[in-house]
């Protein structure tokens, strides 16, 4: 109880000296040099892409309590997208998968295509190739992220982020936190676990904490799980999907809101060449 009661302290000691940078250092200096409105838009950003993320990291490795992960990372060190996802096969394999079923591999995240992202949401113009935040799992970034746009929006879109996993790791039980622990990247050119998170992003919104803008989320992702799973079935791409629940429930407080049934979806990928086309009628 002492080392919970310093532990918290210690996060509260952190969170009054985040309001105090904000506050008493970035906005009394941006506003003694720039006009107000100027000065607020620099604050904001500094403080949204900063101090806040930094200041939540340090908070959460504070209180770590090595619970195994049922869901990703965000880059802000807050808990993300559920794990709900596992395909099994070469990064070849789940091009092709993905490729025939109409989805788009998404841009890597870099300057152009976060431009292009926000000039992109702003007019609600197409954009099919899209940039993901970066998500962590494994204790490394997505390795790669397909998506389907809804009604041609980039506002609303189908996606889902993959990280690698050696199958050597396949005979382990997926409540263990030694799965979820790993931290080594396979060559993708052989068959791996692709472990997956998918969602449904549904409009605007901004991060719990940190106040960023990103994606506003459908909180029913067993919806989003099950309509992944049928794009690849109907269209040949995978066999028989099995159920696995992903590990012990991990407390994050109110972050995102998700309904989950913590069960993962696992299934092979048929290679390009086996695929039969599904049967229009």
């Amino acid at each position: 109880m002492l080392t919970r009661f310093f532990q918290r302290l210690l996060v509260f000691c952190l969170g009054g000296l985040s309001v105090w940078l904000i506050v008493f250092i970035v906005f009394d200096t941006a506003d003694q040099r720039l006009p107000w409105v100027f000065a607020v838009c620099l604050t904001y950003g500094l403080a949204a892409y900063v101090i806040l993320p930094n200041i939540v990291r340090l908070s959460l490795k504070v209180l770590h309590r090595g619970l195994i992960p049922r869901y990703t990372i965000t880059a802000d060190g807050l808990p993300g997208d559920p794990v709900n996802f596992v395909l099994i096969g070469t990064l070849q394999q789940l091009h092709d998968a993905f490729e025939i079923a109409g989805w788009s591999k998404a841009d890597s995240l870099g300057m152009a295509s976060s431009l292009r992202m926000a000039r992109a949401f702003l007019m609600n113009s197409a954009y099919p190739t899209a940039p993901f935040s970066t998500f962590y799992l494994f204790g490394r970034r997505q390795d790669v992220g397909f998506q389907e746009p809804i009604d041609g929006s980039p506002r609303k879109r189908h996606h889902i982020r993959f990280w690698a996993l050696s199958l050597t790791h396949s005979s382990e039980d997926m409540s263990e936190a030694s799965f979820w622990l790993k931290t080594d990247k396979p060559s993708t050119d052989e068959r791996v676990l692709w472990v997956g998170a998918g969602t449904r992003d549904t409009g605007l919104s901004l991060t719990w904490l940190t106040f960023k803008i990103t994606h506003a989320t459908d909180s029913d992702t067993n919806a989003e799980r099950d309509y992944i799973v049928n794009e690849l079935k109907e269209r040949c791409v995978i066999g028989e999907v099995a159920w696995h629940q992903s590990g012990s429930r991990l407390v994050t407080g109110k972050v995102n809101h998700y309904i989950t049934d913590g069960e993962v979806a696992v299934a092979k990928l048929i290679s390009r060449e086996n695929t039969v086309a599904p049967f229009a009628g």
